[in-house]
């Protein structure tokens, strides 16, 4: 069996990911591919498009938002994801079994929810929502009035958990602000309800946008358990590589594994990007020391940048009235080719933001 090294998986996931070349492609085509976008930062896929995307602008997302081509849902992991119209209640149908999980588990709102009946509040929720969309405080004391001893947002937790609410723009249309305000999915979409998802085509998916990958790493980008068995069913298709771990390793045979030693751009990853959390094994991206850098209390995942593939620092973007400074600063020393790189990058990241007066600096490390 042939054995892929870390810097193969790696140039096979940036080729995927449109990290080696920006597409020339539709915004909406590249979340299709990408099977969604990680966003409850909601200006995060914004970015995440446009470091993977030639001539990306950002009205070319926010309309897809106000025209319902793409919406915002909790799927993937539990976590809000910008997805296709088409994609989402198949999506949010196949990790149902993750929000279960989390009704049956979450330290902060499962004991409040006791003497809650899940199918009422389903009902509820829809006629509520029959009447046009509810930002979440509003749904909030809507459901209290039905709950009055249950807190507001544990009842909006319920809802959202129990079926595919998608939150409506103005929030995260460039530009503008709102509160997270929810509408019924399918409703909204103008689509069918989805019971039965395709799980084998979804699988297939992410192994086009993530592989070459094991079970466990698709296990740990859809938050899922037990798909094992969707792998078994899919080998007579698959090609089977192992990592130099001895782990199994499945794809796309006509997929791309370019050359390990492919060049690699400077490019900048906006906080939460998929790139980062979607496999078991992430060396393939980051190391497991510069994990540990970037690990924080509360599961906040700060914007990246990579330098030869690989992330090699963090970066934020600082404003005030009139000036605006991109922060980065490197896990460990750069060469002046790689500086010169990444302030190239980071000056056209600033003229993308609407900068119209910024600075790029890079923080130095002894």
């Amino acid at each position: 069996m042939t054995v892929l090294g870390t810097r193969a998986l790696n140039r096979a996931l940036l080729a995927r990911q449109f990290l080696l070349e920006r597409a020339e492609i539709p915004a909406l085509d590249a979340v299709r591919h990408l099977v969604g976008m990680q966003a409850q930062a909601p200006f995060s896929p914004y970015y995440g498009l446009w470091t993977r995307l030639a001539d990306f602008r950002q009205e070319e997302l926010s309309n897809l938002l106000l025209d319902r081509a793409v919406a915002r849902l909790v799927c993937l992991r539990g976590t809000v994801h910008l997805v296709t119209a088409d994609d989402a209640l198949a999506l949010r149908a196949f990790t149902q079994p993750v929000m279960d999980a989390d009704l049956r588990r979450n330290t902060t709102h499962t004991s409040r929810l006791a003497g809650v009946d899940l199918g009422e509040l389903t009902a509820l929720v829809r006629d509520v929502l029959a009447e046009g969309p509810l930002d979440y405080r509003k749904l909030g004391r809507r459901l209290a009035q039905r709950w009055p001893g249950v807190e507001p947002a544990s009842l909006v937790f319920a809802a959202r958990n129990t079926q595919p609410l998608v939150q409506v723009p103005p929030r995260a249309v460039w530009g503008r602000s709102g509160l997270p305000t929810y509408a019924v999915a399918h409703d909204y979409l103008d689509r069918t309800p989805v019971e039965h998802p395709d799980v084998e085509e979804i699988v297939l998916r992410y192994l086009g946008a993530f592989g070459p990958a094991t079970v466990r790493d698709l296990q740990t980008w859809c938050g899922l358990t037990r798909l094992a068995t969707v792998i078994d069913r899919l080998r007579p298709v698959l090609a089977t590589f192992s990592d130099e771990a001895g782990r199994e390793l499945f794809d796309l045979p006509g997929a791309p594994r370019p050359d390990p030693d492919v060049p690699a751009p400077a490019r900048f990853l906006p906080d939460f990007d998929n790139l980062l959390v979607s496999h078991a094994d992430r060396t393939r991206i980051i190391s497991d020391d510069d994990r540990l850098r970037i690990r924080t209390r509360n599961a906040i995942q700060p914007g990246l940048f990579l330098v030869d593939g690989f992330a090699a620092g963090r970066w934020k973007l600082i404003r005030d009235k009139k000036h605006a400074t991109l922060e980065i600063e490197p896990f460990r020393p750069l060469t002046r080719a790689d500086i010169r790189d990444l302030e190239d990058e980071g000056g056209r990241l600033l003229r993308f933001s609407e900068v119209d007066d910024g600075d790029v600096v890079v923080k130095t490390r002894s």
